[in-house]
């Protein structure tokens, strides 16, 4: 059996050049100079998440890692297995809900080897899974939830979100329909269907038979192009890799709007409802402040061992009014 490292081991940021990734490195060198290690493709320490045994050697050659934090989307879970087999936490960032499944299978051998592997780190997922919940505990355990996200279109994102997104626009929809919510600070908006994780996720780890994400932009012209170029087909030619690289570079190109965003969720169960919703600006900045706060709570050794969403974690539930503390976001509690 491999027993965990030392908790007083540094914190190997992968993709701990790009915008997430350098606000990890950043909020880790602040809490405890030095102990930041950010590695990429061409930067820093050498490791490529696409080469299968890439990270099991970067651990082994430096040694003393005593906790990874996942930035970059891995094709596979085993970046996460390189990790738990070693007896080292992890805190994945990814969103990709095949990836969650994969890292998910590795619980046992995480128990075992005494890892914390934290799953759902991000705004969304992640902040909405820890909103969620507490909708879900107030309702008295809801059977429907609904997330709304809105995302400011002039922040610039990483190649992996611009990917994801266009991949998701190629998801069918399902059956879930537009619905309309008042977003603090941004008013009523139509808010669209979009395969965020926590929606799958949370079904499961809540036990809410009834969960839709929805997705606005902080631009109303650019959503209702966007989502309706999708009922006209976009989703299915956007299933063509040519297709994908096109919007890729398109979406990555185009900035119309600011960097704010809005979160909210509500539950219901029978004639009780009850919400709450968030606000801030750089998206891609509060994640890696969420998954910084994630992997420190992690080497304090007040998280267990196994793979867990974030919801599932009771020393992160208050992680949003950390964040509120630091000027990060602010927190709001919309009338139902």
């Amino acid at each position: 059996m491999t027993t965990v490292k030392s908790d007083a081991g540094r914190v190997l940021v992968v993709g701990g050049f790009g915008a997430v990734g350098a606000t990890v490195t950043a909020a880790l060198e602040d809490w405890s100079p030095g102990r930041a290690v950010p590695a990429g493709r061409s930067r820093g320490v050498p490791v490529d998440v696409t080469d299968p045994g890439g990270l099991g050697r970067a651990l082994d050659g430096l040694g003393d890692v005593a906790a990874v934090v996942l930035c970059v989307e891995p094709p596979d879970e085993g970046a996460a297995r390189a990790c738990v087999e070693r007896g080292v936490h992890l805190v994945d960032v990814n969103a990709t809900p095949r990836l969650l499944d994969g890292v998910a299978a590795l619980h046992d051998r995480a128990v075992r080897t005494g890892a914390t592997a934290v799953l759902s780190v991000g705004l969304a997922p992640g902040l909405t899974n820890l909103l969620a919940a507490r909708a879900h505990e107030e309702v008295g355990g809801a059977d429907r939830i609904d997330l709304t996200v809105l995302l400011g279109t002039g922040e610039r994102h990483g190649a992996d979100a611009v990917r994801w997104t266009v991949r998701s626009l190629a998801a069918p929809p399902g059956g879930a329909r537009p619905a309309r919510f008042a977003l603090p600070g941004h008013g009523t908006r139509t808010a669209h269907p979009f395969p965020f994780s926590d929606q799958y996720t949370l079904r499961a780890g809540l036990g809410v038979p009834d969960v839709t994400t929805r997705l606005c932009l902080d631009s109303r012209a650019l959503t209702a192009a966007l989502f309706g170029a999708r009922r006209a087909g976009l989703g299915r030619a956007a299933r063509h890799a040519r297709v994908r690289r096109v919007l890729t570079a398109a979406l990555g190109a185009v900035h119309p709007g600011g960097d704010g965003f809005a979160v909210r969720a509500d539950a219901w169960r029978g004639g009780r409802h009850a919400a709450h919703a968030l606000t801030g600006s750089a998206q891609s900045r509060v994640t890696g402040l969420v998954a910084a706060h994630a992997v420190r709570t992690a080497l304090s050794g007040a998280l267990p061992p196994g793979v867990h969403h974030i919801e599932g974690l009771p020393a992160l539930a208050g992680l949003p009014e950390t964040l509120a503390g630091e000027g990060a976001l602010a927190l709001h509690r919309p009338e139902v």
